[in-house]
């Protein structure tokens, strides 16, 4: 699911929170987020003599799900071994959800999950999908996901539609998300990231099957950034990059200001992976249907605790990084956004749009559309981007 750096002033404060914080950062900033499952009140922050004391939100149980279940859900989820326990134990129940991504989900479409150890000794997961064997491959697409989400939810049923129209699909879950190894939701460097997803996505690219083969990227929200950073870092690895509601720039209007950073940056240096910055829930800002909203709950291994304090500089540093470098961006460019999104903002997409030096570039705006334009909108709406996915791949395979 989606997630970021688009602010806008009016509508949420992401570091001001009525406790006792030991500095005052009343300004209105979001930073990227996973619709979340609604948690019971959380005690007010403390601060102790030397040290923070941070109280993890116990989380509600899940409406309609068996007791057994929600004691699986709600076990910690720090380590990948439990999220893989805690999805496996999820995942008939997922693919049986009223969802147009699962329920209209195409046939005879074949899928591999398995396990990479990258450079770094970290046990990466991954995933393809591919169409029915008579099915001509036109391409490949690789997909980034966003902030706290998985390639293991509802991109399962976008892929599978992509894949239907001719594509093979590959995904990972970056270190730390999903049932990828690493401290769940913990960033320690953005370019690293960036590094990992570039190594595993060139033993993709690389693959027999795929020779010859145009190849693209599509990435959502934080994945928007992690999207746009690979290109940057190496121009020619793609013939075209998607992306939806992506995190490329943070609003001059709602930055934080210098001394907001200065004590983020001294926090981040002390104490890391502590998770000290405010939660928010924002599934209402992100799906526009009600129905579709509450199905986002099942999505079980979502990172939905408070911002690490490291993850939340690096993804400030990353914007930052990509605003100054806009105009390098070459490649053939899709970019799709919600013009009603709450949680990125539009406008900053047509920034992209506008600085990009890309010569095939196009922009599209969705009337009334949320952040999660895959995956929240109305049934009718979903496909209509899909469709518009579809079509603008195609027409760049015969061009390659």
């Amino acid at each position: 699911m989606a997630h970021e750096l688009g602010f806008r002033p009016s509508e949420l404060s992401f570091f001001y929170r009525k406790c006792n914080f030991p500095f005052d950062l009343r300004e209105n900033v979001r930073l990227p987020f996973t619709p979340q499952r609604k948690t019971i009140p959380e005690p007010p922050l403390r601060w102790g003599s030397g040290g923070r004391v941070v109280v993890t939100a116990k989380k509600s149980p899940i409406d309609g799900v068996s007791p057994e279940l929600n004691k699986i859900a709600s076990q910690k989820l720090d380590s990948a071994p439990a999220r893989r326990r805690v999805r496996s134990a999820f995942m008939e129940l997922q693919q049986q959800l009223d969802h147009c991504l699962f329920k209209m989900a195409p046939a005879g479409i074949k899928t591999q999950e398995w396990y990479e150890c990258n450079s770094r000794g970290l046990n990466i997961f991954c995933k393809r999908w591919f169409p029915e064997p008579d099915v001509h491959i036109k391409g490949a697409v690789c997909f980034c996901h966003g902030y706290g989400d998985t390639c293991t939810f509802f991109f399962d049923g976008i892929a599978r539609h992509i894949a239907a129209s001719g594509y093979a699909v590959y995904a990972m879950d970056y270190p730390g998300f999903g049932l990828s190894e690493g401290l769940h939701g913990y960033i320690p460097n953005f370019d690293q990231l960036v590094d990992d997803v570039i190594e595993q996505y060139k033993k993709f690219k690389g693959r027999p099957e795929l020779k010859g083969l145009p190849h693209f990227i599509l990435g959502q929200s934080m994945g928007g950034a992690v999207t746009l950073k690979i290109h940057l870092k190496e121009p020619k690895l793609w013939d075209g990059v998607v992306l939806v509601a992506p995190m490329c720039k943070i609003a001059d209007d709602v930055k934080p200001p210098e001394p907001v950073l200065k004590v983020l940056n001294l926090m981040s240096n002390v104490v890391p992976k502590a998770k000290l910055l405010p939660k928010i829930d924002l599934g209402e800002l992100a799906l526009r249907e009600t129905k579709k909203r509450k199905l986002a709950v099942y999505n079980v291994i979502s990172y939905d605790d408070r911002m690490r304090v490291k993850t939340a500089i690096e993804l400030l540093k990353a914007t930052d990084d990509i605003e100054k470098q806009v105009e390098k961006v070459s490649s053939p460019l899709l970019v799709l956004h919600g013009a009603a999104d709450k949680v990125t903002d539009p406008k900053i997409s047509r920034f992209l749009y506008e600085k990009a030096s890309s010569k095939d570039k196009t922009l599209k705006l969705y009337e009334q559309g949320f952040h999660c334009i895959l995956e929240g909108e109305p049934d009718e709406r979903i496909f209509n981007v899909l469709n518009d996915i579809i079509h603008w791949l195609d027409s760049r395979c015969s061009s390659t």
